[in-house]
């Protein structure tokens, strides 16, 4: 097995893997999000951002197109609308690093340049690899994401997720991005089935071998839903569930929309995982 990095800096912050769980919050600025969360003003995003910031978020995660499996794709200016603006407002307003949920170089490279200092592919390279090249040249962690929309496992799913990350951590490789900018996420509702989806925590310590950190989003997806029988503005403790067997299994970074609860559950998951102090000390 790999070791993970130490640290990777980002903006003002610097990431001590292993030390505790980082916490990203969602800003979904396309009216047809899955979760029913979606925002159509810049005004209400930026709110919403700094009120995430006030309840402990590490990282602001900030999105122009829906994930849902049945959403429209849009082109990249129409992106680059809703994204930018929110961003270059962001950037003036907080201390800790903006990532861009794309997975267009254009809009990338927009949001770069108002101020996102992170990238969160969730096709894993697959749309387009020059994402990693941009990466690169900016020195920025990205997450690559093992999407099996396109090609779904009827096998052993972790292992499909191992060989796919592998592929995409090899083309940051290729393409100059450093060892320590590279992050993982197993892509929970991206191609999988509810059984696949619950497998993907249950198992998610065995992505460790890859040697990168690793970042999980279960926030209020369906297979929570479906397990639980639940809509989307209920599914809180599923998500909490998921949170804290994921913290026990090795994540790294919690994607969430649910910050302030989320971050509570993080630092109690830290505390028994970890270590009382080192969870609670907020510069570690």
């Amino acid at each position: 097995m790999d070791k993970y990095p130490v640290a990777t800096s980002c903006r003002n912050l610097t990431f001590h893997w292993g030390k505790r769980t980082y916490v990203m919050g969602i800003i979904n600025l396309s009216p047809d999000s899955f979760s029913g969360d979606g925002l159509d003003s810049h005004d209400a995003a930026v709110a919403q951002a700094r009120r995430m910031v006030s309840e402990g978020a590490d990282i602001i995660d900030v999105g122009g197109e829906s994930t849902r499996p049945d959403s429209i794709p849009i082109n990249a200016d129409d992106e680059i609308q809703r994204v930018v603006p929110v961003i270059e407002r962001l950037s003036r307003m907080l201390s800790i690093p903006i990532s861009i949920d794309t997975y267009k170089l254009d809009v990338a490279r927009a949001a770069v340049t108002a101020g996102a200092q992170m990238l969160n592919d969730v096709w894993g390279l697959k749309k387009d690899n020059r994402l990693a090249g941009l990466a690169a040249e900016r020195n920025l962690p990205i997450v690559i994401t093992s999407n099996q929309r396109d090609n779904p496992c009827e096998g052993d799913v972790v292992a499909a997720i191992i060989t796919d990350l592998k592929r995409a951590a090899g083309v940051c490789q290729d393409a100059g991005v450093a060892r320590e900018n590279i992050i993982v996420d197993p892509g929970v509702g991206f191609g999988k089935t509810v059984a696949q989806n619950l497998e993907i925590v249950r198992r998610l310590c065995e992505l460790k071998t890859l040697g990168y950190p690793i970042l999980l989003g279960t926030s209020r997806k369906s297979f929570i839903g479906r397990t639980l029988d639940l809509p989307e503005n209920e599914r809180l403790e599923g998500t909490a569930a998921t949170v804290a067997l994921g913290i026990a299994a090795g994540a790294d970074i919690i994607r969430v929309h649910d910050v302030k609860e989320m971050v509570r559950v993080a630092r109690m998951s830290d505390a028994i995982v970890r270590g009382k102090s080192q969870a609670l000390n907020p510069n570690l």
